[in-house]
């Protein structure tokens, strides 16, 4: 049953996210293994039959005639998929009418707001998507790992790195910021005065891709063992220590043999007036289309055989966004099985 006011299917939808993050055993994965919440490898737990099709008009429908089932579109980037398909898991957990959704009934309602007439299955709907998408736990464990600080959300760069992290859009994660009382609701406006394209051109400096369609990830030994699902386009930006006064140097031949091409590699110096003090290497590094694999570089002194001193993996899905057909989980879970 669909609540009737305001407050009461916020809650609704909230509740109803966080009882399927536990049913799901959600909070234990990310905390042992990183990453984001996998919306469409939850879809497919639960056995409810999704497709990915070049919807016109709409970013996704849930249907419940004669079986449940949800599609979502093709024609919009990875987070707007992975939120949209969240509405429509939430439809079918809250045991909605059918619903065909366009972008008044999931963008322009985030933030959530009251709707017109008071039909409040889609407010129920955006709101378990949203807590299902950004828990406050998950945003708390990139937060701790990265060394943020609830200050360092006042900086758009910072929030744009976070927003990749969790697999949403940059608005949609300061909207979220502040439902979790982490900003000021005035913080947003400020906030989204910045454009993510203005931050990918500040953290690729001379760099110039052919566009700026894909994300550009900042990458630092914090991110050692790291999950990211990203998508076709996205670029690197690694900033290491490098504590060369010891002999130590990062091995970019390493990117290379694995197919990144590296556009760009120089020297930071930390303390222009010590000697033999570590300094920061800056290396862009684009990987081959569709790739998915490892980003891995070593730390290490080249002459000799001795371990290296630091070591950055991290494991990559730059397969998105959804293609047309089964999701990425399904096929991937498919090809296990097979």
């Amino acid at each position: 049953m669909v609540a009737a006011d305001y407050q009461s299917a916020v809650r609704a939808g909230t509740m109803a996210a966080a009882r399927l993050h536990q049913e799901l055993g959600l909070r234990h994965q990310i905390e042992a293994a990183g990453g984001n919440i996998d919306v469409f490898a939850a879809i497919h737990a639960l056995d409810l039959p999704l497709l990915v099709r070049p919807l016109q008009g709409l970013l996704g429908a849930y249907l419940s005639d004669p079986a449940p089932g949800v599609l979502v579109t093709t024609q919009r980037p990875m987070s707007i998929q992975r939120f949209t398909a969240a509405h429509e898991l939430g439809h079918f957990r809250l045991r909605h009418q059918p619903s065909l959704d366009d972008e008044e009934n999931i963008l322009r309602r985030m933030p959530l707001q009251v709707p017109p007439g008071g039909d409040f299955q889609e407010v129920e709907a955006n709101a378990f998507a949203a807590e299902f998408m950004m828990p406050r736990w998950l945003i708390a464990w990139h937060t701790v790992r990265q060394g943020w600080t609830a200050a360092d959300f006042q900086q758009p760069n910072v929030v744009y790195q976070l927003s990749l992290r969790i697999g949403a859009s940059y608005e949609a994660t300061c909207w979220t910021l502040a439902r979790q009382r982490l900003i000021l609701s005035t913080d947003v406006q400020s906030l989204l005065r910045a454009q993510p394209r203005e931050m990918k051109i500040a953290l690729l400096e001379a760099y110039r891709p052919q566009d700026y369609r894909g994300d550009v990830w900042l990458l630092t030994e914090r991110d050692a063992g790291a999950k990211i699902d990203g998508s076709r386009n996205d670029l690197f930006v690694l900033r290491l220590q490098e504590h060369s006064g010891g002999g130590y140097l990062w091995n970019i031949d390493q990117l290379k043999e694995s197919g990144f091409a590296v556009v760009r590699d120089d020297l930071q110096i930390i303390d222009a007036e010590g000697i033999g003090g570590p300094t920061i290497r800056h290396v862009t590094a684009a990987p081959p289309d569709t790739y998915r694999g490892q980003l891995a570089i070593d730390e290490r002194r080249p002459w000799a055989p001795d371990p290296p001193l630091t070591t950055l993996t991290v494991e990559l899905d730059l397969t998105g966004p959804e293609q047309e057909g089964f999701s990425r989980a399904e096929r991937r879970r498919l090809l296990e099985a097979a």
